[in-house]
């Protein structure tokens, strides 16, 4: 939307367990409603990598990815655009490793085990992936949408990237 030239991430090569907040509010609320307290991981037990993700991301507005180089000099480059309101040359890198973003304690792998709230409370997620991210990439044109307006229109508007 021209607000941005680039994504700006961390570590890549880093695993995590992608939960929606909807299911995990179901699942408090099942917690919550226990005679006993006890202990429970929320969580959907499968884990995917932060490159994926944003792989998946590009893809629900219709834009290809690949990605080259290995740590911080990885990035993201254009393989195809599908959508006319985005369209973006092929090759251009819209993704870049930025070593600030690394998190000081990286931790490679988050995956909880949701048996316990499987089992005990019948939860299951009703989301996957694909779902959450349809929703965020949803969310954040709407977001981007009413600042690219409002920029348009000679107002400030707030750094959303950093």
């Amino acid at each position: 939307m021209g607000l941005q030239d680039k994504l700006y991430l961390g570590n890549l090569d880093a695993r995590r367990d992608w939960g929606h907040a909807k299911d995990y509010v179901e699942a408090m609320y099942l917690i919550l409603q226990q005679d006993t307290a006890e202990d429970f991981v929320i969580a959907t037990g499968i884990t995917t990598p932060v490159r994926e993700f944003v792989r998946l991301a590009f893809a629900e507005v219709g834009i290809d990815i690949e990605f080259t180089g290995n740590g911080v000099n990885e990035k993201g480059i254009v393989v195809s655009c599908s959508n006319p309101a985005h369209q973006l040359e092929i090759g251009k890198e819209v993704v870049n490793v930025d070593k600030q973003y690394f998190r000081p304690t990286e931790v490679e792998l988050l995956i909880g085990d949701p048996t316990k709230c499987n089992q005990k409370l019948g939860w299951k997620p009703k989301y996957n992936l694909k779902g959450l991210i349809s929703e965020m990439v949803a969310a954040d044109l709407d977001l981007f949408e009413k600042e690219k307006l409002l920029k348009n229109s000679g107002y400030s508007i707030k750094n959303q990237f950093e």
